[in-house]
């Protein structure tokens, strides 16, 4: 056996350059790092938690499994590996042991560098007290003011409000025990003091969420989320689903947390808590009451808003239309390699929920009372993996399963089934699968990662789909197939560079036909990017093609190539500047672009047509208490004379806006 004292000073030489590049990893690349598909949206809850790690990283000598799991990256081996290497060894001396661990690749340790320390102190096991609270908490404000230089066509007539987004968040915490903050918004074109909103901003959010007070787990007050099991009972948090990673594919049950995003539809509001009633077992109960928007025709509802805009009359008479009353609980059994929970919903809507009935949601619950209940579990033991859930709801059941067997370091297998009826309903449910929420699609996934020599990281996976019923623009039954792959290749902790190839099958009725006829449409992918990390300059070249064809009509093809500069000084002023051109036959061959946003945000929008898009970022911090970022960014078409439709219409070939945001700590 090797010498683990003499193996930490040899390691410490390696681990001394990896930490000096990854000290400059932003938030926008920890999210690609977690293999982001780009066509997500909505990762500010995600990029928060982030964000909220980078600044204070978990301890390797006290974490828990509960706490690693929400790594995405970590696979459940590497976790377990982990807390079995320090149940054998102890306390870790440095960072560099994390080389000991068995599965610990370096691609995974630099990935995991930014969000642990060690701390050789002795844990803190009592609560703090409430002195202590107050005194040695940490607060933050933070506010956001994004100004269009445009004119959409809503403002001449009904959009109610200025032009201007506006957002102000109020956030304490002390560590993980005690988490508290106010979040309040105003998108463009609602009002702000005035009209509707008369009492301020168009809408508020409260958070509260205590952690580890003895036997109570978590208390949550205010507005919260909830994730158990895979997430076909319940599951308002983001999940992955098939990226260019293994390890993502797994739904990991979070329980129960903040919600401090401004998404001012996917959360719960009212009380929930988690309390230990044996040493292996944890039991969680929960209720909610809200109102919520939607349109209400002869007392009853037919369709529920998922915007949170109010700009215009219609929007804002559809405000607060219906109450919705949620309430639950989860009862979940823990141990070293087994765990198994029970999840149950139960919620009701104050009126008839009767949506429009059309042939491809004809199986969709219509009514006032729904619940949903589940039986989930997870087993790992050595080198294999096994998780998935069974649900059935108030008509039609859902399952999913997934087995990954890791066959050494630097090769492993996943492979994913799930079985979701055409009937089963689930208003607060998000699993693995092709379409956002689990209904009506069956299908195999296989995926393989593998790292057959120095500086290489190789993916394949492949999804093989049908839908027994019909779908949004698919009058039958019907299959689909999804192809990834990704080639990364890392020389050295500088350079890496990658290309990814996706091709996805799926059938589409033939327009103005009336879904008489459906034929296949076929979609290539490919992107190539290089990237280079040094401790002041960073660049990054992508390149990006998409081809699009529907049986039996013309095809359809996009490029774009973008680059992007950021210059870090020894002061703290960082200076980013991107350029992107693009070239789109039509929105079938669109192209996603991602650029620096402003804190715990990831801007990642679409494009078709022919242009350029180019953007220039700020960030200064002073006295490491105040952060200042402004962001200038302008789109230039020139195969148009007007961007968007309907309200959102602009007169002109260009779009050009101004993002500004503070961050003060104390």
């Amino acid at each position: 056996m090797i010498n683990r004292r003499g193996s930490l000073f040899i390691a410490m030489l390696w681990i001394a350059s990896v930490l000096c590049a990854q000290n400059n990893l932003s938030t926008e690349e920890s999210m690609e790092l977690l293999g982001a598909d780009d066509e997500t949206s909505s990762w500010e809850e995600e990029l928060e938690s982030l964000s909220h790690r980078l600044q204070e990283p978990l301890d390797l000598n006290t974490v828990t499994r509960k706490e690693l799991e929400q790594l995405a990256f970590l696979s459940d081996s590497q976790i377990e590996n982990l807390l079995a290497y320090r149940y054998i060894h102890g306390q870790l001396l440095t960072l560099s042991e994390l080389q000991l661990v068995a599965d610990m690749d370096k691609r995974t340790i630099d990935r995991l560098l930014p969000f642990v320390c060690v701390k050789l102190a002795p844990p803190q096991t009592r609560f703090p007290a409430l002195r202590t609270l107050l005194k040695q908490g940490r607060q933050q404000v933070t506010t956001r003011l994004d100004v269009p230089f445009y004119t959409r066509k809503g403002y001449q007539s009904k959009y109610l409000g200025s032009p201007q987004y506006h957002s102000l968040k109020y956030a304490y915490h002390y560590g993980d025990y005690l988490q508290m903050g106010l979040t309040a918004e105003k998108d463009a074109g609602e009002p702000l003091f005035a009209l509707s909103n008369r009492k301020g901003y168009d809408a508020y959010s409260f958070h509260f969420l205590l952690h580890d007070k003895g036997w109570l787990k978590t208390l949550a007050l205010g507005d919260y989320r909830l994730s158990f099991g895979q997430g076909l009972v319940v599951n308002n948090r983001l999940s992955l689903g098939k990226t260019y990673s293994v390890t993502t594919t797994r739904q990991r049950a979070a329980g129960i947390t903040k919600h401090s995003s401004t998404d001012e539809y996917n959360f719960f509001r009212g009380a929930a808590l988690t309390f230990e009633v044996l040493r292996k077992v944890q039991l969680s109960g929960f209720y909610s009451y809200r109102r919520m928007d939607g349109t209400v025709k002869n007392d009853t509802l037919t369709t529920i808003a998922k915007t949170g805009l109010h700009r215009t009359e219609k929007e804002i008479a559809a405000r607060n239309a219906f109450a919705l009353q949620m309430a639950g609980g989860n009862v979940n059994y823990l141990s070293n390699r087994l765990s198994v929970g029970v999840t149950g919903i139960y919620y009701t809507f104050d009126r008839p929920y009767l949506p429009a009935r059309k042939e491809y949601n004809r199986y969709n619950l219509r009514g006032n009372r729904f619940y949903n209940v589940g039986v989930d579990y997870r087993y790992h033991w050595k080198q294999l993996s096994l998780a998935g859930e069974a649900a059935k709801g108030k008509q039609g059941v859902a399952c999913v399963n997934e087995a990954s067997y890791r066959l050494s370091r630097d090769y492993l297998l996943t492979l994913v089934y799930r079985y979701y009826a055409y009937n089963y309903w689930a208003l607060f449910a998000r699993s693995f699968g092709e379409s956002s929420t689990p209904q009506n699609e069956n299908g195999w996934y296989l995926a393989a990662e593998a790292s057959p020599m120095a500086h290489w990281r190789l993916f394949a996976g492949v999804d093989l789909y049908a839908s027994p019923w019909w779908k949004y623009r698919i009058s039958k039954p019907s299959q689909g197939v999804d192809v990834m792959c990704k080639a990364l290749y890392m020389p050295d902790t500088r350079n890496s560079m990658y290309v990814t190839y996706r091709y996805r099958r799926k059938e589409r009725d033939v327009t103005a036909t009336g879904g008489k006829e459906t034929t296949p449409t076929g979609q290539h992918q490919c992107r190539y990017r290089w990237e280079y990390a040094g401790n002041a300059l960073q660049c990054r070249t992508t390149f990006d093609y998409t081809f699009f064809r529907q049986t039996g009509q013309a095809s359809h093809t996009g490029y774009s190539c973008t680059e992007l500069l950021t210059y870090s000084f020894h002061f703290p002023l960082k200076l980013s500047a991107q350029g992107s051109y693009f070239h789109a036959d039509t929105y079938d061959a669109r192209l996603y672009i991602s650029e620096s946003g402003l804190l715990d945000s990831f801007y990642s929008p679409s494009y078709y047509g022919r242009g350029f898009r180019c953007s220039a970022r700020i960030s200064y911090t002073l006295l490491k208490h105040c952060t200042l970022i402004a962001k200038f960014g302008e789109t230039f078409y020139q195969d148009r004379e007007t961007i968007g439709s309907g309200d959102d219409l602009i007169a002109g070939h260009t779009k050009t806006d101004l993002q500004m945001q503070l961050r003060v700590k104390f």
